[in-house]
């Protein structure tokens, strides 16, 4: 048994997980079989199928199916200003340090962007440095009901909790018990459907940001985006990871910690 194949002696889903590779190329070995399997088993029962051979039957025939089950392998959970103090450091040390090693348009990366907070709170920090006219930012999910979401721009409240209230005033609009991100910074987020673990990444990038996101795969696939990441980063562009995904050997990347959870490529 190869590391990339299921640990549990369960052939219902080592094949469901060859199948779903076969068909779509994204690959379950990849995430920490316990807690995928777990969540994928309860969407399975709660959908009425017996074994995931028949769930998988099902979703290849029902597009909506299919994308329900995205959502549950992704855990499309998001917030603006996720850990607040972290992007007050990025507004206040790595913004600047940005924009001083790098005069021209600062081309950032939000990866696994979910359902477009993390890419939208960049753009409200670069709208409210006056920095968003010299800034790219690229978002990229493997799902398409989130990256639907994102391109909406309908929030329910909770996910605004963090945000400063007068934030909230300048960029969102009610709309009866949801909250619609401001247009014009929308059109400044260019959103693209991207599976991380095969698709080969662009270069020459100031800023990546994934956070809440490795926590969920194996070492091995870790390592392997890790390493994606930082070659495709500009000598001294930053890695902005999650809260529990700190890099304890960042040397062997090619990167060094800066501010707790920013890693910056060595020149």
């Amino acid at each position: 048994m190869t590391e990339q194949e299921p640990v549990l002696d369960d052939p219902d889903y080592i094949s469901f997980v060859r199948s779903i590779e076969r068909s779509t190329g994204i690959n379950l070995a990849d995430y920490k079989e316990t807690q995928m399997k777990r969540r994928l088993t309860t969407l399975r029962m709660k959908k009425g199928f017996g074994t995931f051979s028949a769930f998988y039957d099902a979703m290849m025939k029902d597009k909506p199916l299919f994308h329900e089950f995205l959502d549950r392998m992704t855990i499309n959970v998001s917030e603006f200003w996720r850990n607040p103090n972290r992007w007050e450091v990025f507004r206040d040390k790595i913004l600047p340090e940005l924009s001083h090693q790098n005069p021209g348009v600062l081309k950032i990366w939000s990866a696994a962007c979910s359902t477009g907070e993390e890419p939208y709170t960049l753009a409200m920090i670069l709208a409210e440095q006056k920095m968003l006219n010299r800034a790219r930012i690229v978002a990229t999910d493997i799902d398409d009901g989130a990256l639907h979401k994102a391109a909406e721009g309908l929030y329910v409240e909770r996910s605004l909790k963090d945000v400063p209230p007068d934030i909230v005033l300048r960029y969102f609009k009610e709309e009866g018990s949801l909250y619609r991100f401001n247009e014009n910074l929308k059109k400044e987020v260019a959103f693209h459907k991207q599976n991380l673990l095969t698709d080969r990444f662009e270069g020459g990038y100031d800023l990546i940001v994934c956070r809440n996101v490795m926590i969920y795969f194996t070492e091995g696939a870790k390592h392997k985006l890790y390493t994606k990441f930082a070659n495709s980063l500009k000598p001294g562009g930053f890695l902005f990871v999650g809260s529990t995904e700190q890099i304890f050997n960042p040397g062997q990347y090619g990167l060094e910690s800066n501010e707790t959870f920013f890693y910056r490529k060595v020149q």
